[in-house]
This record gives C-alpha cells, structure tokens and sequence, in this order.
C-alpha cells in the first residue's frame, strides 16, 4: 500500500480520474441492475474498503511489523479505534436485530489457535492479509498477485479440511453480547490500546490525522456491510468459493469434503459469483485499490529483484495463508476486526496468536531471501 490520495491536476490526468469515478459506480448500478440493489450496494462497499485501505495506507501487516520492530502502535492503535467504533454500533444491532444479522462468532479450539499463529507468520513473508493481499494485488504488487491465488487455493482446501481439524477439540462458542458485552468489549480494547501507548516508542505512540480518519471510514463501511449484508465484513470465504467454482468446473468431488457439500456452499459454488456477499466485497476490494493506483499513475510494474526461494517461499505462504485462515475462521478482516467487533472471544486469541506468528514471520524474511539482511 503507497502513498495518499493526492491533489486531483488539470487536463488529461482530471479526465482520467472522472472516468474511474465514473467506472465505478457504472459498474454498481450495473450489478444493482441485473443482480439486485443489495448486490450493488455491496459492491460500492468493497470499492470504499480498497480504496481507503490503499489510499491511506491502512493495512494490517504493516503497523503490526511496525510494533514489532521499532515499537511503533500508531497503526495498531487505529486498528483498535475501528474496531471500537463498529462494536459501539454493532452490537446494539446484532440485539436488536437477532435472526436478521449475524456476528462474526466462532469456537476457541486448537486448530483455530494453530491456525492463526500460522497466518500471523505467512502475512508478515509476503507483506500482507487477506484484504492486504487483495489490495496490493490490486494496485499491482508482484508479490501478492503470486500469493494470490494460492490463498484462494488454501482458503478451500482449508475448508476441504476443517471438520477433521476442528473434531481435535474446542470450546463452545462464547461471545459477549447486549449492553454488559459492548462495555466488556470496550473496555478490552482501552486496555490494550494501554498497553501498547505503555510500550511504543516516546515519540510514536500518537496516531496521524491519516490514520484517525482511515480508522472511521473503514468503520463505517464495516457496520454498512453489517446492514447490507447482514454479517461482519469478511475475506476467506470469498477467496476460498473462487477455488471451490474452479475445482468444481475441471470435475473436481466437491461432495467428499463436509463443508462444500454442505447445502448453503452447494448453491453458492452453483450460484454467481454476484451473488456471494464475501465475493462482492473482494472483487471491490481489487478494484478500489487498483482504481488508486491508476488515479495516481503509480501501478506496480516489473518483477522484484528475489532470489529463486523467496518465490517458493511466497507460493507457500499464500497458500498457508489461506489454509490456515480457513481453520482460525478468518483473517485480519474475519477474525480479529469483525470478531471482535461483534464480541467474539476467538477475536482476543486470534489477536495474540497472529501476532506473535507475526513476530517468527518477521525473523524468517531475511533467510528466505524476501528481504537483505542488516
């Protein structure tokens, strides 16, 4: 993710960004027309997240690998911000609104555990989440548009998977909820948001302006895809149905694995992709960033400068990515932004298990050839 928004310029360069503006809505009301104004609605959404992700340089692997290495929080901070704006909203919605929308709620268990140490570490090898995946594959980051689509391969083989992995063992489902779950909620976040003030470095602990503002609109278009939607914004599935569509078409059994035969992912693999809320929201997600990145003249171009292993290394850590997020239900996006944001305890400990695979995935780049050691 590069740099901000800049000031729009006379001439051919103002012609250019009306005709992306104009692109992107065109192709809204275009779905609104032949799938449904939900649909459209979705899809504007997934346009504002890479737009915002890749316009303010708001990601997750980045301010976390700041943290890490130079005991920066600002981004984790704002990270934190968001996340406290969308519980405020979301889960006064989600009480009074139950049946009708649904939280990002899943079961503490050592798959999910293993899992999220797992993809902790493999975002930190190629520089990004599910949506940082998504987003510098957009803006055209070589790296990403390798581990791209063997994310999308490891999302469904995780889910090919998962019944045998979670039947390891796990706790019930435990989300805090109504009023005394939003304050518990709330009141976790301060406290981390405490110890990391504690820990940053003097002179980086206050977040920029940039930030704040990312922080709240990426919140608003969170609880928007709550509403339209009808669940917390997620990634995984998404990148794991493309897969699943495409195993499906060169004659792959989808009917062996528990999770694609069961009856809901059955219409959705035989279904548009239109259709998918997850799906809509990614492929807005690659067009907002790519949007930016032509708005700004800046598309990626031409292969890095890596060794032959830190290509292998990539291939294998976007397809663990994507595995691994299948098991810990979710990534950056589904599990520890939406999952907490709706109280679910898996949240917390997919939090502290990612970024302490975060800190072993920093430790590795340099002897996987993915970057010069100091």
């Amino acid at each position: 993710m590069s740099q901000t928004l800049d000031t729009p310029d006379a001439g051919p360069g103002l012609g250019r960004r009306a005709a992306l503006i104009g692109a992107g809505i065109s192709l809204a009301l275009i779905v609104a027309a032949f799938v449904g104004a939900r649909y459209g609605a979705l899809l504007l959404i997934g346009l504002g997240f890479g737009i915002v992700l890749e316009g303010m340089r708001f990601g997750f692997a980045g301010p976390w690998r700041a943290m890490i290495v130079r005991r920066e929080p600002a981004g984790v901070l704002a990270h934190l911000l968001s996340i406290g704006i969308v519980a405020a909203v979301a889960l006064p919605l989600l009480g009074s609104h139950e049946g009708e929308l649904v939280g990002a709620h899943a079961p503490v268990g050592f798959a999910m555990i293993g899992g999220a140490f797992v993809f902790g570490a493999c975002m930190q090898l190629v520089m990004g989440c599910g949506s940082g995946t998504l987003v510098n594959a957009g803006s055209g980051n070589p790296v990403s548009l390798v581990a791209l689509p063997f994310f999308a391969l490891g999302s469904f083989a995780g889910a090919f998977h998962l019944f045998w992995w979670t039947d390891l063992g796990s706790l019930p489902v435990i989300a805090a909820t109504g009023g005394s779950g939003l304050a518990l909620t709330l009141a976790a976040l301060a406290a981390v948001a405490a110890l990391l003030f504690f820990l940053g470095k003097p002179g980086h602990r206050t977040m920029p302006r940039r930030y704040v503002i990312a922080a709240i609109l990426l919140a608003a278009l969170a609880i928007g895809n709550l509403v339209v939607a009808g669940q917390p914004w997620g990634v995984v599935y998404g990148l794991g149905l493309w897969a699943a569509k495409g195993a499906s078409a060169v004659g792959v059994d989808l009917a062996a694995s528990p999770f694609w035969s069961a009856p809901g992912n059955v219409d959705r693999v035989a279904e548009s992709l239109l259709t998918d809320v997850t799906s809509l929201t990614n492929i807005g997600i690659i067009l907002g960033a790519f949007g930016v990145a032509v708005w700004r003249g800046a598309l990626s171009a031409g292969l890095p400068k890596l060794p032959a292993k830190a290509w292998v290394a990539t291939i294998i850590a976007g397809f663990l990515l994507g595995y691994s997020s299948r098991l810990a239900f979710g990534c950056n996006v589904g599990a520890f932004f939406s999952g907490i944001s709706t109280g679910s305890l898996h949240g917390w400990v997919w939090f502290a298990m990612a970024f302490g695979g975060s800190a072993l995935g920093i430790r590795l780049r340099p002897s996987l050839g993915l970057e010069a050691r100091k």
